[in-house]
């Protein structure tokens, strides 16, 4: 029996692997290569022989999705939880970023990052921000705070625990899911469509989306995407402007295939609407007007990145195929923020100005093989990837006096900018290195299917090493320095008695980079703490029968807890979620789409240092949350369909000692479109109404751990728009 050193580099162990694969691979008697066979392109994304996963009736989500070096998996087969939304959903409900398309998750809610606008997605309770979205694969690719849907395919949405199929998430993430997105690719048929629109606010939109094939056989192809938003929202005096293009190119050739994408993203907000941190003293302030907006004038938050992706895929033989992928990204951002804190049941707050420049450099890459292979009635599905992620972040950061803006929510105070001199950080106009961190892992994973493929019983393990080290502000001195290894196990089973019906199970085990004390006035600055590791068990089923599908699954996640107790930082206690998801999708009858579902959670703190908060709520999670979306195409009018999604989210907590709640709150959207020929041309008109009540309602609390900040919903908005094909 062979041994390997687990000190082998995570590269070097997957292309010893590949080049096993490849030696093998000459033992046969006939390469994949001889045979010719006509090229069919389904917009595959990730240069993978299969393409995307087929659309499920309807067309709103996707039979399947990526689990990590596992691959695509039909959901049906997979012993986890997912959920995949579609470019046709996507552009049907004119979603703007990640965000708009998560809110037909029952599983997921939208928050925001801990003083910025970063979008951040709660999923089964836990924290996912921006930081750790995939992109084909790849962490860190993409734009840190905001990631505009024109980029996208699709958006994948795994449920629960995933470092051992991705690899820890650098944002800390990868506890309650993970979010994948795909880019969009050239398909069959030739694509020009132009889009224009306008929202409330007088926001315009202008986008164009081009694809083409050639060459032999049309193997290559190109897909070009341009848009641009500007002018101010549905909010008081808050102003966005984007711009954004990506190029993905692909060649589909006999035995490989190659991708690449090239993207840049540019988005500005001016005076927008900050969060709301309540006083512990006081009780949670009332809802302003859904429209009202308490920012200075002077604020805004800018963000720039390029980006790019490279990807390759060989077939050794029939049964073996080998990848590997390259991903990088330059990111700038330049905030000036204010975000009051309430101090008195009529609205009175104080605030103060913070500044910051970001710079990051990222890097990142994988290289994997996959093959199949019979030991006699049990078939085998074995998978060996390497990866490794490169952060080097350049900060700097501003502050004016604290507490030294007077205002309120209710009747906000316009003041000029003060000085951000108070209390500084590096230089603002040229950032020093603050941070690298290096990720590496590598796994190996065997999906054995059993008695005539009902059972599959996939056991794997990861081996990750975290490598991080701070940086003085000013000095550029090493002030923290961390080097952690840890190995997550995973063991899932699937058993399909009939066609329609699967059940799984998993144990799998999620895993963050532990934290650095810091804060103000406490006792142990800068100690650093081992790598956190949550642990899930899960049970499920799933339900398709012709055109309708359904999911339930009972979940149970614990987590360490880290925070700040009497001047000291530690980790203390554990949070622990557990719950019940039911997710319903398809058309029950015909012209008639569904899409929503259940989520009841429990988040409990456990064990806790303060024992009076002993069995207490989490801030910030909901005990249940519920969207239901329907899509309606009306009989007797040809082109015509209508659409409307409800979503509700019960009452939360923004203390830990369970004092302050916010309310519950539900939302109506409705929208409608209209495809027909114009002028011998495709024309689609589409309205949308989000918020169709104009509710005013706090959305969310905290996000960031252990923080209470609110983060109000947004106003009626409508979007209306045109597209044209060309």
């Amino acid at each position: 029996m062979p041994t390997f050193d687990l000190k082998l580099s995570p590269l070097a162990f997957a292309a010893m692997l590949t080049a096993a694969a490849s030696a093998q691979a000459q033992t046969d008697a006939a390469p994949a290569d001889d045979k010719v066979q006509s090229v069919v392109i389904n917009a595959s994304a990730d240069a993978s022989a299969n393409g995307l996963s087929r659309n499920f009736a309807g067309g709103q989500v996707a039979r399947g999705g990526r689990a990590g070096l596992l691959g695509n998996v039909d959901i049906m087969d997979a012993p986890f939880n997912s959920l995949n939304f579609t470019a046709d959903l996507i552009q049907e409900q004119q979603a703007r970023s990640v965000a708009d398309v998560l809110q037909n998750d029952p599983s997921v809610r939208v928050a925001r990052g801990f003083g910025n606008f970063q979008e951040l997605y709660v999923i089964r309770g836990f924290a996912v921000s921006s930081d750790d979205l995939a992109y084909n694969g790849l962490y860190g690719v993409l734009p840190r705070q905001f990631v505009a849907s024109e980029l996208l395919e699709r958006v994948e949405v795994f449920r629960g625990a995933n470092s051992f199929l991705n690899g820890a998430a650098p944002g800390g993430g990868g506890i309650g899911g993970s979010i994948n997105l795909l880019p969009k690719r050239a398909g069959n048929a030739p694509l020009t469509q132009v889009t224009v629109g306008v929202e409330t606010g007088g926001q315009g939109y202008a986008a164009a989306d081009i694809g083409r094939r050639f060459g032999e056989e049309n193997r290559a192809g190109i897909r070009v995407n341009v848009a641009r938003r500007d002018g101010d929202t549905g909010v008081d005096k808050e102003h966005r402007e984007l711009s954004v293009a990506s190029v993905g190119l692909d060649y589909q050739g006999r035995g490989f295939r190659l991708s690449a994408d090239l993207g840049y993203q540019d988005h500005k907000l001016t005076a927008p609407r900050p969060a709301v941190t309540p006083s512990g003293t006081i009780p949670l302030p009332a809802v302003p007007d859904s429209t009202s907006n308490w920012a200075q004038d002077w604020t805004h938050s800018n963000e720039r990145d390029t980006f790019g992706t490279l990807r390759g895929e060989w077939d050794i033989n029939k049964d073996t195929v080998a990848w590997a992928a390259f991903g990088a990204r330059s990111g700038d951002e330049n905030n000036v923020l204010s975000e009051p804190t309430v101090t008195a049941a009529d609205g009175t707050a104080n605030a103060y100005r913070f500044d910051n420049t970001r710079h990051d450099n990222v890097r990142t890459g994988e290289i994997g093989v996959r093959t199949k292979l019979r030991t006699g009635s049990v078939g085998h599905t074995i998978s060996a990837s390497a990866s490794s992620y490169w952060l080097e972040s350049k900060n700097a950061y501003a502050f004016s006096t604290f507490g030294g803006i007077a205002t309120n929510i209710y009747k906000p105070v316009d003041v000029a900018a003060p000085p951000a001199t108070f209390f500084t950080g590096g230089v603002l106009s040229n950032p020093g290195v603050t941070a690298k961190t290096i990720f590496s892992s590598y796994a190996l994973a065997d999906t054995m299917s059993m008695l005539d493929d009902k059972v599959l019983l996939t056991v794997g393990a990861r081996h990750q090493s975290i490598k991080s080290e701070g940086y003085n502000y000013d000095t550029g001195a090493s002030n923290a320095h961390y080097d952690e290894t840890k190995v997550t196990p995973m063991a899932g089973i699937v058993y399909r008695p009939v066609k329609a019906v699967s059940l799984y199970a998993n144990y799998i085990e999620g895993l963050q980079q532990g934290p650095t004390a810091s804060g103000a006035e406490i006792d142990n600055t800068g100690e650093i703490f081992a790598p956190y590791v949550a642990r899930q068990k899960e049970i499920g089923v799933k339900y398709e029968v012709g055109t309708l599908g359904a999911t339930a699954a009972l979940f149970r996640t614990n987590q360490p807890a880290a925070y700040v107790e009497n001047g000291h930082f530690g980790v203390f206690g554990e949070q622990r979620n557990q719950g019940l998801e039911l997710t319903v999708y398809g058309m029950p009858v015909r012209g008639l789409r569904l899409l929503g579902g259940l989520t009841l959670l429990d988040a409990t703190q456990r064990e806790v240092q303060d024992a009076r908060n002993n069995g207490k709520d989490v801030i910030g999670v909901p005990d249940t949350q519920l969207n239901l979306g329907a899509d309606w195409d009306v009989p007797g009018m040809h082109g015509l369909s209508i659409n409307a999604r409800t979503v509700y989210t019960s009452s939360q907590y923004a203390d830990a000692a369970n004092t302050q709640k916010l309310s519950s709150w539900t939302r109506l959207d409705l929208g409608a479109s209209y495809a027909t020929r114009i002028l011998d041309r495709d024309v689609t008109f589409r309205a949308r109404v989000d918020n169709v009540t104009d509710k005013s309602y706090w959305a969310s609390a905290g996000g960031y751990p252990n923080s209470n900040y609110l983060i109000m919903g947004a106003p009626r908005t409508v979007s209306v728009s045109a597209t044209v094909g060309f």
